[in-house]
């Protein structure tokens, strides 16, 4: 039992990166923006992050920086597909691409740098008095740093203002049907601009859990693909930041199953455990492909420019 236990508390830390990343995209779909580009917010993120932790040994600092680069990343996808209506796809994956080759050159002086030891300290386990009493819950959930916790409260936050405020309805509406919402005197660029960045600064966010906390040392390409994986995460969720919680541990826990499997007799290929995780994106992707609901379904506004003279 106590493996048990110890398994799903390490399968939380593991998707911590995952549930900012997957928050950072169901946001900027909501808004109707397919943005492709996740990965290299993260990287984007995960490089400024470490490299003013570095450098100022301060946490906050560092958050703040990873965040305003992730934004930044998130800012150049707006002005591309909202402004200038660029194809999303295109400008997604350039943007991953731009990314990647940023991180490598900012971090080329960074490798083999750690974090410092007050960045370590301030985001040190620490247990949440009372909660973390519970039996078994208490072990699995409430033991982490704080990183972890910050990830809970941002998928609740989300969930309440998607789904029980009055901008939060506005945001579906232009994510749905961006003519009717116009009609209805809602600032549409506005919408997507702001949710866009906000998206691309959640996705920083978690690059910089990476880069700060669960590696925490600098090293080429941190994020190891989990942005790809965040993407299919946001369909797998049904765009719900709540089910987003569930599907980024699950996630988790399939990176990290390789480690245990190690330490017991059974005998398995290390490169089918690597594959693990993107297995089973595909085969997610394909069952909730067949299964025919109305939940399921992405926003009817996603990846379409929208033009006020085409209404």
């Amino acid at each position: 039992m106590q493996d048990i236990v110890s398994f799903l508390s390490a399968a939380i830390v593991a998707g911590t990166p995952l549930i900012f990343a997957t928050l950072g995209e169901i946001i900027t779909e909501r808004a109707g923006n397919l943005n492709l580009g996740v990965e290299g917010m993260m990287l984007m993120g995960a490089v400024i992050g470490f490299m003013a932790g570095l450098n100022t040994g301060n946490p906050t600092i560092a958050l703040v920086s990873a965040m305003a680069a992730g934004g930044f990343g998130g800012a150049i996808f707006a002005f591309l597909t909202v402004s200038l209506r660029a194809n999303q796809v295109v400008s997604g994956l350039t943007l991953t691409i731009f990314g990647s080759g940023f991180s490598s050159l900012v971090g080329k002086k960074l490798v083999g740098q750690v974090t410092p030891d007050s960045i370590k300290a301030f985001f040190a386990p620490k247990d949440i008095p009372g909660l973390s009493n519970i039996p078994v819950l208490g072990d699995i959930l409430f033991k982490h740093d704080m990183f972890v916790y910050i990830g809970y409260i941002t998928a609740i936050i989300l969930g309440i203002y998607l789904y029980n405020t009055s901008k939060g309805l506005n945001l579906r509406a232009v994510g749905e049907n961006p003519a009717a919402a116009d009609a209805a005197s809602i600032n549409i660029n506005l919408y997507k601009y702001i949710h866009i960045i906000i998206g691309g600064a959640l996705c920083g966010l978690g690059g910089a859990y990476l880069s700060l906390v669960y590696v925490p040392a600098w090293q080429e390409n941190v994020t190891s693909g989990r942005g790809w994986i965040a993407v299919a995460l946001v369909i797998f969720a049904a765009w719900n930041p709540y089910k987003a919680m569930a599907g980024a541990y699950l996630f988790g826990g399939l990176d990290i199953i390789g480690f245990r499997i190690q330490n017991t007799s059974i005998q398995i290929s290390q490169y089918l455990i690597d594959m693990l995780p993107y297995l089973v994106t595909i085969i997610i992707l394909v069952v909730i492909s067949l299964k025919k609901s109305r939940k399921n379904n992405a926003p009817k506004g996603l990846s379409i420019p929208y033009f006020r003279e085409d209404r």
